[in-house]
């Protein structure tokens, strides 16, 4: 029967990897792929464990609680995440990012391609990397007439996005996942993996920055600030306070040590009280249009941005991580672990997380160029019993955050901006699939080097 799994994974796993080609969300083969497993787990009578992370082996336990055990860890995950969307979209309701706009000033390329690097790299780890990249390729949109030009920007904006997502426990998918798993603690994630991330904007924006396509000034005769525009009344404070408010979350577990759903759920709730607040306001002191009518339809800013929270996205975590923990509690992941880190051979230091290889977690980089960083990430908090902070989960968390800016398919970043700009496969992999290795490799060289020498002081 454990062949069977295997290649009921297998093959899922490549449905997802190949969603574009076979025109299926992926979020189907993930349901069924997390209720085909279980359901041969549970009619197969098969033995299920749980990692005991201290004696480094498996513990034997029933279905039902295990069943129980992994889906009290993914709906952390899953709430944190929606609570996140709700605050993204309650900005969005008042145009708060619009406010973004101001900051465009110049018409200079070169100095318009490290406005944009930067904005994305601070967005991205407040906000999700998704997020940040639909607000800054719409800004691109209206600032770069140019198409090919806009490409280069929209590319950039990708890597400075992932590389961004991948320091902060609140910037990325993956990063979230490790966090709340109690494999990273926030301040140590910011101290080893922010330097790594910055030199693997850095390098590749640099590189970019000296190109032919970034000498001169952007054509047009529009004066930028004009096209910035300015956002609503409210735009600015509430992007200040939704902002604000996702910072405070990790403060709040650092503070009270309860799960970081429960803090994403007060942020939400404050910021919808000011969004009541301000939209009544709003509403109240203009004259009625067609388009504020519409609005006032959705009832409240907090009605409305509910609905628009991304529930397929929201269904495939729920899949593919039930269904990783699926391989995790028949034992699967663990002795994988076990035979991988005693074939291939050690790169760096052997005390580091229990014989973990360096290239075992660059090979997880450049795997998530080609599969979804998110069962990459979920595998790996099943393969590796490693206590908190170990540099293995903050290289982790740097690797399946960058690496998949190498393929235009290999982020949620990558996709919403090749579908935003149309932007070809082959296009960025010659154009801008070599910058991102780079910068991802700089990167990965510069955590190696930090670490090395904080393990020898």
């Amino acid at each position: 029967m454990e062949t069977i799994i295997i290649i009921l994974f297998v093959l899922g796993y490549l449905a997802i990897a190949i969603e574009h080609n076979l025109k299926i969300d992926k979020l189907i083969p993930a349901l069924v792929m997390m209720a085909a497993l279980w359901a041969i787990v549970a009619t197969s009578h098969m033995d299920v464990f749980e990692v005991n992370a201290e004696l480094k082996e498996l513990e034997a336990t029933d279905i039902q609680s295990i069943l129980l055990h992994h889906l009290g860890k993914t709906a952390e995950i899953l709430i944190f995440l929606m609570g996140a969307m709700a605050i993204v979209e309650i900005i969005d309701f008042f145009d708060g990012f619009g406010t973004i706009k101001k900051y465009i000033k110049t018409k200079n390329k070169r100095k318009l391609l490290y406005i944009f690097s930067i904005l994305a790299f601070i967005l991205s780890a407040i906000i999700d990397n998704l997020t940040t990249t639909i607000v800054l390729v719409t800004i691109v949109q209206k600032v770069v007439k140019d198409r090919q030009l806009r490409l280069w920007f929209a590319g950039i904006v990708v890597i400075a996005a992932n590389a961004g997502g991948a320091w902060s426990p609140i910037g990325d998918v993956t990063t979230t996942m490790l966090w709340i798993g109690n494999k990273v603690t926030t301040l140590a994630l910011i101290e080893h993996v922010l330097i790594p991330s910055i030199a693997c904007v850095a390098i590749p924006t640099f590189i970019a920055s000296r190109l032919p396509i970034f000498k001169g000034e952007i054509e047009g005769e529009e004066d930028l600030e004009e096209v910035a525009g300015s956002s609503s009344k409210y735009g600015p404070t509430m992007l200040y306070l939704g902002l604000g408010f996702i910072i405070f979350v990790p403060i709040f577990k650092t503070v009270t040590h309860l799960p970081p759903y429960v803090g994403m759920m007060l942020s939400l709730a404050l910021v919808a009280t000011f969004a009541e607040i301000f939209s009544r306001k709003k509403f109240a002191l203009t004259t009625f249009t067609q388009d504020d009518e519409n609005q006032v339809a959705y009832h409240s800013p907090l009605h409305h941005s509910l609905g628009r929270i991304e529930m397929p996205s929201i269904l495939f975590f729920l899949g593919i991580l039930m269904a990783v923990a699926a391989l995790e509690s028949l034992g699967m992941l663990f002795h994988f672990a076990e035979t991988l880190s005693n074939s291939i051979p050690m790169l760096g230091t052997e005390s580091v997380g229990e014989k973990v290889s360096d290239l075992v977690i660059i090979i997880l980089g450049f795997a998530s160029a080609v599969i979804d960083n998110v069962p990459l990430v979920a595998a790996s908090m099943g393969m590796f019993s490693i206590s908190i902070d170990d540099p293995v989960w903050h290289f982790i968390a740097y690797s399946a955050g960058t690496g998949g800016s190498m393929l235009i398919i290999g982020s949620a970043a990558g996709v919403v901006a090749m579908g935003m700009e149309k932007i070809d496969f082959f296009w960025y992999l010659k154009k801008i699939g070599w910058l991102a290795m780079i910068g991802f490799l700089s990167g990965s060289v510069v955590f190696i080097l930090m670490r090395n020498l904080v393990l020898n002081a």
